[in-house]
Formats: structure tokens, C-alpha cells, sequence
């Protein structure tokens, strides 16, 4: 049920306010791979959360610099963290304050 919540939640995001080209970009399949990359040079662990010390399973991978500023580094691994939902909430409101509206 929560699953199903949440993929709503995500369509109708993609839907009504992700610019299309990025969300055809989330979608692709060198996306799907690098995100894999990503989580696996990570061990799957949220990075921030290591950095305090704390073991926190990561559910996303974050654009270290926005795909929205830097587009060309969409697909740089360096570009790329592994993060928990919690701290990718915490980075995106910090990136809507450094780079503007997100």
C-alpha cells in the first residue's frame, strides 16, 4: 500500500512539475545504471548519515549539483552520492536556496 502511495505520489510530481526532459532522463536506462553504480560504490549506505557515524540504508541518489544547473553532469558517478530519504529532503531544500527553485 505505502509502495503504491509513493509511486502515485511520484507520478504526479513527474506529471504536473518535473520539466520533461528530466524526467525522460530518470527514466532512461543509463540513468537505471548509473544509480546502481552509484549505490554500489555507496554499499547502499546514506553518505551523510556516515559522516556522523550512523548506519542508515540509502533510498536515494542525489546530483551532488543539480541536473538542472549542470546538465552535462548527469551522468558523472562523481556527481553522484547515495543518500537516505531523510538527508536527500534535507540537500534538495538546501539546493532550492543555493540554486533556486528546484
Amino acid at each position: 500500500m505505502r509502495v503504491e502511495q509513493e509511486r502515485e505520489r511520484h507520478r504526479q510530481y513527474d506529471a504536473t512539475k518535473r520539466d520533461k526532459q528530466i524526467a525522460a532522463f530518470y527514466k532512461s536506462i543509463a540513468w537505471c545504471r548509473l544509480r546502481e553504480q552509484a549505490l554500489i560504490r555507496d554499499h547502499g549506505l546514506c553518505q551523510d548519515c556516515l559522516k556522523v557515524q550512523k548506519i542508515t540504508p540509502a533510498t536515494e541518489v542525489d546530483h551532488i549539483i543539480p541536473i538542472r544547473d549542470r546538465w552535462d553532469l548527469r551522468l558523472r558517478l562523481d556527481n553522484l552520492q547515495s543518500l537516505c530519504h531523510r538527508c536527500h529532503m534535507i540537500k534538495t531544500a538546501e539546493d532550492k536556496k543555493r540554486y533556486g527553485n528546484q
